[in-house]
């Protein structure tokens, strides 16, 4: 069983993406299941978790739509305001789609590095927990002392670091990231994507060994019980084909256990996120 745990669906329109623009106009189009569909069986995958790239509440209920008529999205990772008055209604209306697994709300681009810990948003976490949803942080390495002192907050609450933060792999930079990144990893609620790396490094020139440190300190801070594989599909394409994206991981992976493997390919994702059959 083989789960890539991060990827988008949209029907593009200019207004409702305003971040798909003209440094990345390949993702000017749709990109719907019957697109990702072949790529993932060539790989061997047998679903994936859909996640959000709107924050609207009809995001939710797009990806929800789509993984209705189409089994192999076995999650979706929707979007819901989680400082409104009314996100308890939200989360009661969502949750009982038993494929609503989780939520996101887009960090890394709030002027504050420090929001998520406003108190408004510190309410909608906690809303999470009573409909034992999980949380998905995208955040760049500069989120991650906030992010650390949110998870502590909610040590019952389940979350999972997006494109491991994001570190600058095309200058070749770790620290601090590495430091935070150990340091988020000691809160055991926390599990972390190997997504979005290819999109960090040199688009037109990467190689594996550019991935290889940041991998390597990954594996040491989450170990096999906590990754999870994520193409974050299509916005990889900027930067290489889905058999790259996934070739990365097979790579780094080689050397490990065939249990290890099995966790981070898929019995990972289908655990955390709570994966219906």
């Amino acid at each position: 069983m083989k789960i890539d745990s991060h990827q988008h669906f949209w029907s593009f329109e200019a207004m409702e993406y305003p971040w798909i623009n003209d440094n990345n106009s390949s993702l000017k189009r749709n990109y719907l299941p019957a697109d990702l569909l072949p790529e993932l069986l060539r790989e061997g995958f047998t679903g994936c978790v859909a996640v959000q790239a709107r924050e609207k509440i009809e995001e939710s209920t797009f990806l929800l739509n789509l993984a209705d008529h189409d089994p192999f999205i076995r999650g979706v990772v929707g979007w819901v305001d989680l400082e409104s008055a009314n996100v308890a209604r939200d989360l009661s209306r969502l949750s009982n789609h038993p494929k609503f697994c989780g939520v996101r709300a887009i960090l890394q681009d709030k002027a504050d590095d420090y929001y998520m810990l406003r108190p408004d948003f510190v309410r909608g976490i906690a809303a999470l927990q009573i409909f034992d949803l999980a949380y998905d942080l995208l955040i760049f390495p500069k989120h991650l002392k906030p992010a650390i002192e949110l998870v502590q907050q909610f040590p019952h609450q389940r979350f999972v670091l997006d494109h491991i933060a994001k570190p600058r792999i095309k200058d070749q930079v770790q620290s601090p990231w590495d430091e935070d990144l150990l340091a988020l990893a000691q809160s055991p609620n926390v599990c972390c994507k190997l997504s979005g790396m290819v999109t960090e490094a040199n688009p037109n020139a990467w190689q594996q060994q550019d991935f290889t440190p940041y991998l390597e300190t990954v594996w040491r801070a989450f170990g096999p019980d906590r990754l999870m594989f994520g193409s974050d599909w299509p916005v990889a394409l900027l930067a290489g084909s889905y058999g790259d994206v996934v070739g990365i991981i097979s790579k780094f992976l080689h050397s490990k256990s065939e249990s290890d493997q099995r966790k981070v390919w898929g019995e990972n994702a289908t655990r955390f996120y709570q994966l219906k059959p």
